[in-house]
């Protein structure tokens, strides 16, 4: 099975409003305010999963602040999944200090969303390295059973819109401060992975995978091979994070590194069914 962990998609009618829609948040305009700009439904996606032999696709909008405008988003994942529920894993998007949370993840929770991301700390104003500020966000994920999905992003390296302040220390807090979380950081967590050479990380990383999304912007090919010398290959996920790049960008990674056909496929989807119980 070929599982994307990491894909955008948007309504069609918000598509169509997007110079609108763009004032509605603030991160959310510093992402796309750009002619070049590119957005997703998911007949969209459908359509480039074929294309690249993807099976699966965990689909969410973009994080905002506006608890209304994240409920829109989670709407229309709601309605993808139950048109396409045997190609599509839906994850909801909320800002974690709203009054509405918790009522929200309940709802999206019993229409069939199997867990909630992928949460950008900058976009919802939140320290995640502050438990007082994340701790009833991450309680209720716990209670409800849906895995995080948060960005986190390289603290050195070259500026990029919506480059936030959340790199592996951040993280690293966020790990443990909340063990009973399964998390999948995003952006390969700033690097995180690489510090499960030492032992006591490794030990309080066990429920932390990462996923590969932005990877060909950020590093060599070479990361891959990194991350099987850190002995974290098989909690690594494909994530595209399209319709910014499509998987097929990622396999010209592989092909640029000594990866074996096994690794390639853990990455490719056997890591994600394992987390996903598929």
């Amino acid at each position: 099975m070929k599982i994307d962990v990491h894909v955008h998609i948007l309504a069609p009618d918000f598509i169509k409003d997007i110079r609108k829609n763009l004032d509605r948040d603030a991160h959310f305009k510093l992402l796309h305010d750009n002619p070049k700009a590119k957005f997703a439904t998911a007949e969209d996606v459908l359509e480039n999963m074929e294309k690249t032999g993807i099976d699966k696709s965990v689909v969410f909008g973009f994080s905002c602040l506006d608890p209304g405008m994240a409920r829109e988003a989670n709407d229309y994942i709601i309605e993808t999944v139950k048109r396409y529920p045997d190609r599509f894993i839906g994850f909801a998007i909320v800002p974690p200090k709203d009054a509405g949370m918790e009522k929200e993840l309940i709802r999206c929770h019993e229409a069939g969303l199997k867990g909630v991301g992928e949460v950008i700390p900058s976009s919802v104003q939140i320290d995640i390295s502050d438990q007082d500020q994340v701790g009833a966000f991450t309680a209720v994920c716990r209670e409800l059973g849906l895995p995080i999905l948060m960005h986190t992003n390289e603290m050195v390296g070259h500026y990029y819109p919506g480059k936030g302040e959340m790199g592996p220390e951040q993280a690293y807090r966020f790990a443990i401060n909340n063990p009973d979380n399964r998390i999948i950081f995003a952006h390969w967590g700033g690097g995180l992975f690489s510090y499960e050479l030492m032992p006591e990380v490794k030990e309080s990383l066990r429920h932390v995978y990462y996923d590969t999304a932005a990877s060909p912007f950020l590093f060599y090919p070479a990361v891959y091979e990194t991350a099987r010398l850190a002995g974290v290959l098989p909690k690594v996920l494909l994530g595209s994070d399209y319709p910014l790049l499509p998987p097929s960008r990622y396999y010209k990674e592989w092909a640029a590194t000594n990866l074996n056909e096994e690794e390639k496929n853990g990455v490719w989807g056997e890591n994600a069914a394992r987390f996903f119980g598929l």
